[in-house]
């Protein structure tokens, strides 16, 4: 592989391929057993798979062929309002917003209710653009019951684009929401609590960082509250919403068993047809499941209440910081006080390509702790795949349960490296080897600060290549294998990180040390070019050879031991390096860019402003050249060839061939980019060998043209010109200045 594959991947993007689709269950849960029909055609996208069509959201029926949304309405005489085309049993919201000049700006004017009995719009209801959830959370308390019900529905609007809240909202939303299903002398009206779930479904679509900064008492005592919601007498049995839902299992006779199930979705949101009740728990967990609770009673009970949430925004724990964008669905299992029970519960994990599960911890929210608690629960691995949870809550009747899962990054570690490579760097290697012998050997005839700039750019081109060579791939590889433990402890990241192990950190540090002091000893000889010509006369300052060695090999040093002391734990090693590859880190653990990580500021940055100076020194050195001179410049080929090899030869002394490699990134043309490419590959891992024949090779050849006559070498590039010295004179009568195209620059 070139280096240009290693070295220059600044902006690789990770793409998350996750397909999933809805599917209409009947009133028992699926399982292996049950009839599957092969042959099945399943109509508007959906997909057949294992005998089953799996639908979009919109779509139910055994073939996809029932609809489930209200189709989109315009206004009409009864309603002015229009409203998008939405799935049964959630809300939309009207096209039309609150004006600029209000303190709603853009919130929508009115929702209303997909019912999912007529297929159409409930009665939209609609909200003032000068209310604030400040002026509904004082009102709420001594609102009339038609107060409330208005109150309820201008909650869900004023939350309804999650964009927009903010900590404040989130926690007046809650309180809100609270009060209007909080335990009273009479059960809050259906709508009331349609309403309040929306809202509180929409809360939990705002981000992770706002939860920061929310009041979590405020949440705390609303997941309470849903908690005795999901019990109540005449409650309505299911309330879904896209990111929450409230279930009672009422029966006449004592339940022993109870089983909840909900199915897998395209956008992975609760709905009606997703949700199923059982009393047999049947074989826990198939293909087509995303989650499943099995409640089994030690005391006759005749009602199970449970509450569904998508995420666990509302359980914000100390002990357990996520660091990827995974999802920890949460469970509430409830049955009346001091009655005890055993609970069975799993989740399928995320089917992300870009991760798979290491290990996970079976969990409870304590309240008393305000934290997750593995007490009383044992986790096991199902072979067919989701991780399971047993616990026992003791007395605790109302219980929120969790799987806290890790995850491994499915990293795709670098390839051997190509057999071009090899050659290449290794005959720069040798071109390096002879080059700076020769050098050595032949300093009196030059001075000692060239000699002493070419030979420690040798000298750590060299090392860097050999470096590459042997040192670039990770010699410690993790398998992704689930490592399900037996203890269950809470973990401390969904991430799983692993400590160092191995001498990948090493070769990277050394990696960036000596390609940081190659381009330095480049930048260096540029500089001493520089001097010369504005000290033609007395040359370089005598002080210019012990800076040189003190920048040369001090500056990347310092560059390497911040890098190394600012990013790099054992515990860590991914701060300072990658995993792929032994080279330095640029992704977060989003996989995203990142200019936190050293790859930018510890050597993209630095080697940036030295390609500036360096291309700066050769455009100088370029312009002064070509003014020496003119009238021979005009008139002779050989001079021009020999200004244009000097420059060349600078150029590839001051490593300019990397300019290449900036412009590849930021070029979007495809066949471009693989010209660069291959360019860029070929110029820098046969950079060595140019050195060798422009530093090394020619002027021993200039210096000794024996050597070519005896290799019958042509004649070409050392043919001769004559310049006369005086006008309108005879060939004879003239002075002659003889010059070959071989002479050294």
């Amino acid at each position: 592989m070139c280096i240009m594959e290693y070295f220059l991947l600044l902006t690789i993007s990770s793409a998350v391929f996750d397909q999933t689709w809805c599917q209409n269950y009947s009133n028992t849960t699926l399982g292996p057993n049950n009839i599957t029909n092969p042959n099945l055609v399943c109509a508007n996208l959906g997909t057949l798979q294992n005998g089953i069509c799996l639908c979009l959201d919109d779509w139910t029926g055994a073939s996809c062929n029932i609809s489930n949304f209200c189709p989109g309405q315009n206004p009409t005489k009864s309603s002015k309002y229009t409203f998008p085309k939405t799935v049964l049993g959630q809300f939309a919201s009207s096209v039309e917003r609150c004006p600029q000049e209000t303190t709603n700006d853009g919130i929508p004017l009115a929702s209303a209710l997909c019912n999912k009995i007529t297929h159409s719009f409930d009665s939209p209801k609609t909200v003032n653009c000068s209310l604030t959830l400040d002026t509904i959370n004082a009102d709420v308390t001594g609102a009339t019951l038609e107060q409330k019900q208005n109150l309820a529905s201008s909650t869900q609007i004023l939350t309804s684009i999650p964009e927009r809240l903010t900590p404040h909202n989130i926690t007046n939303a809650a309180k809100i929401t609270n009060f209007l299903l909080s335990d009273q002398q009479t059960t809050p009206p259906t709508d009331i609590a349609v309403s309040a779930v929306a809202t509180i479904s929409q809360l939990l679509s705002a981000s992770h960082e706002m939860y920061s900064s929310v009041d979590h008492t405020a949440i705390s005592e609303l997941t309470q509250t849903l908690q005795k919601l999901s019990l109540r007498e005449n409650s309505n049995s299911l309330l879904v919403q896209p990111n929450m839902a409230v279930q009672l299992l009422k029966m006449e006779t004592p339940i022993k068993n109870a089983q909840l199930t909900s199915f897998k979705g395209q956008s992975d949101i609760f709905l009606p047809d997703r949700i199923k009740l059982n009393t047999i728990n049947a074989e826990i967990f198939k293909d087509n499941v995303d989650l499943q609770i099995n409640i089994t009673l030690r005391k006759d009970s005749n009602k199970v209440g449970f509450v569904l949430y998508d995420n666990d925004k509302f359980f914000q724990s100390k002990s357990f910081r996520p660091s990827l964008d995974t999802k920890r669905k949460v469970m509430s299992a409830n049955i009346q006080e001091d009655f005890q029970f055993d609970i069975l519960f799993a989740i399928t994990p995320s089917a992300v390509s870009t991760t798979s599960l290491n290990d996970f911890a079976c969990v409870f929210w304590s309240y008393t702790k305000n934290d997750w608690s593995t007490e009383g629960c044992t986790k096991k691995k199902s072979p067919s795949g989701p991780a399971v949870c047993i616990c026992n809550p003791g007395k605790h009747g109302k219980v929120n349960f969790a799987i806290l899962m890790t995850f491994d990054i499915n990293y795709e570690y670098s390839e051997a490296l190509q057999w071009i490579s090899i050659t290449g760097c290794a005959l720069s290697v040798v071109g390096l080897s002879f080059t700076a012998l020769y050098q050595i050997i032949t300093r009196k005839s030059r001075g000692g600060s060239p000699t002493l700039l070419v030979v420690n750019v040798c000298i750590s081109m060299t090392v860097f290549y050999l470096l590459f060579i042997f040192g670039i791939n990770n010699p410690v590889q993790h398998v992704n294998v689930a490592k399900v433990s037996g203890e269950n402890i809470v973990p401390e990241s969904d991430q799983h990180k692993y400590s160092d192990q191995g001498p990948c950190t090493a070769f990277t540090a050394l990696l960036q040390y000596f390609l940081l002091a190659t381009f330095t000893w480049n930048t260096l000889y540029g500089i001493n070019v520089f001097l010369l010509f504005k000290n033609s006369v007395s040359g370089t300052p005598s002080w210019f050879p012990k800076v040189s060695m003190a920048v040369g090999w001090g500056l990347p040093a310092v560059i390497v031991g911040i890098s190394l002391g600012s990013t790099y734990r054992v515990e860590e090693p991914l701060g300072y390096r990658q995993e792929e590859f032994c080279w330095l880190a640029f992704l977060d653990h989003k996989q995203t860019f990142s200019i936190k990580k050293p790859m930018v500021w510890g050597f993209v940055l630095p080697l940036l402003l030295m390609l500036i100076s360096s291309t700066a020194i050769l455009l100088h050195f370029s312009k002064q050249i070509c003014r020496t001179n003119p009238n021979l410049n005009r008139s002779s080929k050989t001079s021009l060839k020999k200004k244009m090899l000097s420059s060349f030869s600078l150029a590839v002394m001051l490593g300019l061939s990397w300019v290449t490699g900036y412009i590849l990134l930021i070029t979007q043309e495809k066949n471009l980019q693989f010209i660069l490419s291959v360019v860029f590959c070929l110029l820098n891992t046969t950079q060595g060998v140019q050195i060798f024949i422009l530093f090394a090779l020619r002027p021993f050849l200039n210096s000794n043209p024996a050597i070519l006559n005896s290799l019958h070498a042509p004649e070409i590039g050392f043919h001769k010109k004559s310049f006369f010295l005086w006008k309108n004179k005879t060939p004879e009568s003239n002075e002659r200045y003889k010059s070959t195209d071989g002479d050294s620059t």
